[in-house]
């Protein structure tokens, strides 16, 4: 059965872009994962599948009760768990009833099953006994994750839509978003970069821009049968082109074999030594086999140029994103960084960090993992200076370049080229243009303000300002770099960052991203402590 049915759906952006075009798919009761590049439309049809919007052409069909969870968003004043959960309204409904001042519409729509689906969900995600009126912002980043689960669980649709809903999640709420779906009986339409929630899909479904295309089962197949198709793409369209290029030089010859049998031809009409019919009779014959020729090598370009265009069609016209980061000259023995016992605490008292040490010494690679509010971006403000230490001593031995996941570094209303100059005031427009171009931005995509990149277009364009500097960093701190990347981006900076050969020091839950690039180590922070 299908809970929700796309019929021919079409979608311009706002500045008339098409999304997609004659989108055609279903959704049941599986679970599928919808990936894409950044900007093909991913939140946009979830949009349209909500009702939030109205397609360009085409139609969308909903047959079963759905429910959304989005990504989370810092919440309002006064707002209480009863009113994350979605069960403010009903529940004041049976305060009334009970209190005997409810009226007939109240007496309509009461749920009285609902205070149990509210016990059950809280126990099952965990929040087991939490009071309904208990203030939002009291709860922690995990706890307004698994209150959003539990309010699925309680709504109960037949398909759950979920956008991006582990980032910016730490270890325990990406578990929580994952036992839900390993429990869930329902449909399930997931967007997501996340390698490990993706992995727990039954098929993932590929957003371009030449339409969408259906995988049967998890991420790993996805990614094994992707790479297949596009080698075996890659294949076809080198064959085309190998193809067309014969056509080409065989049409080149026949003509170069044809103006040397008319040279001939006239040389002999010159000397006169043949009789003129029988060279008018040469002339006329060789003219019709030249015409034939013709017919048939313009029948074998534009089979060529048909095969051409056919193999292109299979193959997405973008440019691949890849980028090397120049090389650091960071010695085998070199401290990088070093904290000695360190702690911190803010002016009004609150502990964050207590006892840390730890050693970077040469091209190390160490994770920083733990909780939300466990202190790693404060780690982080004090490796790069922003913050002293309460107590203990931080030692920094090599120049040091932070990104954090929104690249702040950059101006938004400067184009790349000026916030390169900016942050690089040696370099003239010339040397800016060729570091910017290292990093895949050339010609006028350097004059582009900041403010209009895309999440891995920023990334790219902060490494290449830090990187590309008279004395690059030896040491790269990154803070969660794959919140706003796509896959492709992610796969990009993964390639790029392992073959980096300064130190690297980052924050991220993501534990695929953690292994492609090479990190050796984790250091955990925990409330007050730390360990590695």
């Amino acid at each position: 059965m299908s809970f929700i049915t796309l019929d021919g759906l079409t979608q311009l952006s706002p500045d008339g872009r098409v999304l997609f075009e004659n989108l055609t798919l279903a959704f049941g009761r599986e679970k599928t994962g919808l990936i894409g590049r950044n900007g093909v439309g991913k939140t946009t049809l979830l949009r349209l599948i909500l009702g939030e919007t109205e397609p360009t052409a085409g139609a969308v069909t909903v047959s079963g009760r759905l429910a959304a969870l989005r990504q989370q968003a810092a919440p309002s004043p006064g707002t209480r768990l009863a009113d994350l959960l979605g069960v403010a309204g009903p529940l004041a409904r049976l305060t009334r009833l009970e209190a005997g001042q409810g009226n007939d519409g109240d007496l309509e729509a009461a749920d009285w099953g609902l205070p149990t689906r509210i016990d059950a969900a809280l126990a099952e995600v965990g929040l087991a006994g939490f009071a309904l009126d208990r203030p939002a912002d009291s709860l922690s980043g995990g706890q307004a994750t698994r209150a959003a689960l539990a309010a699925l669980l309680i709504a109960g649709p037949d398909l759950l839509l979920m956008d991006e809903p582990t980032n910016n999640l730490d270890a325990e709420g990406r578990a929580a978003v994952a036992a839900l779906l390993e429990r869930w009986r329902g449909g399930a339409l997931v967007v997501s970069h996340d390698r490990a929630l993706l992995r727990r899909m039954d098929r993932i479904v590929e957003l371009t821009s030449l339409g969408a295309e259906v995988f049967g089962g998890n991420y790993d197949l996805y990614a094994a049968r992707r790479a297949e198709a596009e080698a075996a793409a890659a294949r076809g369209l080198d064959r085309a082109e190998q193809a067309i290029a014969r056509v080409g030089r065989d049409i080149q010859a026949t003509k170069e074999r044809k103006a040397r049998s008319d040279a001939a031809g006239r040389r002999k009409r010159a000397k006169g030594d043949a009789p003129k019919m029988l060279l008018d009779a040469k002339a006329e014959g060789a003219e019709n086999t030249g015409a034939r020729q013709s017919r048939l090598a313009e029948r074998q370009r534009a089979e060529a140029e048909r095969d051409l265009a056919e193999a292109q069609a299979r193959i997405e016209r973008v440019r691949r994103l890849a980028f090397d980061l120049p090389p650091s000259g960071l010695p085998e023995g070199r401290t990088v960084l070093a904290f000695d016992d360190v702690s911190f605490a803010w002016p009004n008292g609150t502990r964050v960090l207590s006892g840390v040490s730890f050693r970077l010494t040469g091209p190390e690679r160490l994770a920083v993992v733990g909780r939300n509010g466990a202190g790693k971006t404060t780690l982080i403000r004090l490796a790069v200076g922003d913050l002293a230490p309460t107590a203990g001593e931080i030692r920094r031995g090599v120049p040091a370049a932070l990104l954090d996941q929104r690249a702040a570094l950059l101006n938004d209303d400067e184009t790349l080229l000026a916030n390169f100059r900016r942050l690089n005031p040696a370099a003239d427009d010339n040397a800016a243009h060729a570091a910017l171009a290292r990093f895949v931005f050339r010609n006028v995509t350097a004059l582009k303000p900041a403010g209009t990149l895309s999440g891995g277009e920023r990334l790219r364009a902060a490494l290449a300002c830090a990187l590309m500097a008279a004395r690059p960093p030896q040491l790269i701190i990154l803070d969660e770099p794959t919140n706003h990347l796509d896959l492709e981006s992610i796969a990009a900076v993964e390639a790029a960052l392992a073959a980096y050969d300064g130190a690297l020091l980052v924050v991220s839950h993501d534990r695929d991203f953690l292994a492609a690039i090479g990190v050796t180590r984790a250091l955990e922070l925990g409330g007050a402590s730390a360990r590695t």
